[in-house]
């Protein structure tokens, strides 16, 4: 089984390492880093560097791919609509010229169903983007959705919050102690680790999902609560809450991952891991 990953940042870079561990599947990488090709060439059979616009090579790179896993991120707020959405829209280009790739997963956000008041969503929620980022995201996953037919299956993923190995919450949260924020902290957070993302990636391609699933943990701690208790756990100063001012959040909703769980799949990290001794 052949399998393109196309973006190996945190997230392909986990899965990459996983994939390779199974001796019947043979892994090509992207990057749009040269710099990166040694440290990806421990992780992948082939590592291919292209920009997300280069049809050609990405022609050439899904030549004889079975699943192609879309992993992309932005370097930065201005550049979404090149990372992910010009991405996307080359990728499908590619995969119209190619008839071996039967499936197409997409890590994408829970951020497309903007700003709820803290009710609930599912993936039945119409997407409302609040930030013309999140919208680039909406159009990303719709671009991809379009692609789907009887001989591509296209599965999206809606992540919360991404933590894990070198991206503890602490190390996320570094700039808070101490500080005061806007709002009075009653906006719910939604947060997935790494470890689940992985399994769930894994758990889509064993099953052949196709369509939109949230992937967040049991946890729907306020911003409050998730903070004071990080706080605590790390001994440092409190936030203080200006309820005069509005929250600057630009998602608040809690995401129900009911859909994913029916289908088959067990969270492994239920509520969130302040800190772990990662070895």
């Amino acid at each position: 089984m052949n399998i393109t990953i196309i973006g190996c940042g945190y997230v392909g870079n986990a899965i990459a390492q996983y994939w390779r561990q199974n001796p019947n599947l043979v892994i090509t990488a992207t990057t749009t880093t040269p710099e990166r090709v040694t440290e990806l060439q421990k992780i992948a059979h082939k590592v291919v560097v292209t920009q997300g616009n280069e049809l050609d090579k990405l022609v050439s790179t899904l030549q004889n791919q079975d699943v192609v896993l879309l992993s992309v991120g932005a370097k930065g707020a201005d550049l979404y609509e090149t990372a992910y959405l010009n991405t996307a829209k080359t990728v499908v280009a590619a995969l119209q010229q190619n008839s071996s790739v039967k499936q197409l997963i997409y890590t994408g956000t829970y951020s497309v169903y903007g700003d709820r008041n803290g009710e609930w969503v599912d993936e039945e929620t119409p997407a409302i983007p609040t930030s013309r980022n999140a919208e680039i995201l909406k159009e990303t996953e719709d671009i991809l959705l379009a692609a789907s037919d009887e001989q591509l299956r296209v599965c999206i993923l809606r992540l919360g919050g991404i933590y894990g190995p070198g991206r503890e919450l602490i190390k996320i949260f570094s700039r808070v102690p101490g500080t005061t924020r806007p709002g009075d902290g009653s906006d719910i957070t939604n947060w997935i680790h790494l470890d689940d993302i992985v399994a769930a990636i894994e758990f889509v391609y064993q099953n052949q999902l196709q369509g939109i699933y949230n992937l967040v943990d049991d946890g729907y701690l306020t911003i409050k609560k998730l903070l004071d208790s990080l706080m605590d756990y790390h001994n440092l100063p409190k936030v203080i809450w200006d309820d005069t001012l509005k929250s600057n959040r630009l998602c608040n909703a809690k995401v129900a991952n009911q859909k994913i769980k029916e289908a088959g799949y067990k969270i492994i990290h239920q509520r969130i891991i302040f800190e772990q001794s990662y070895k």
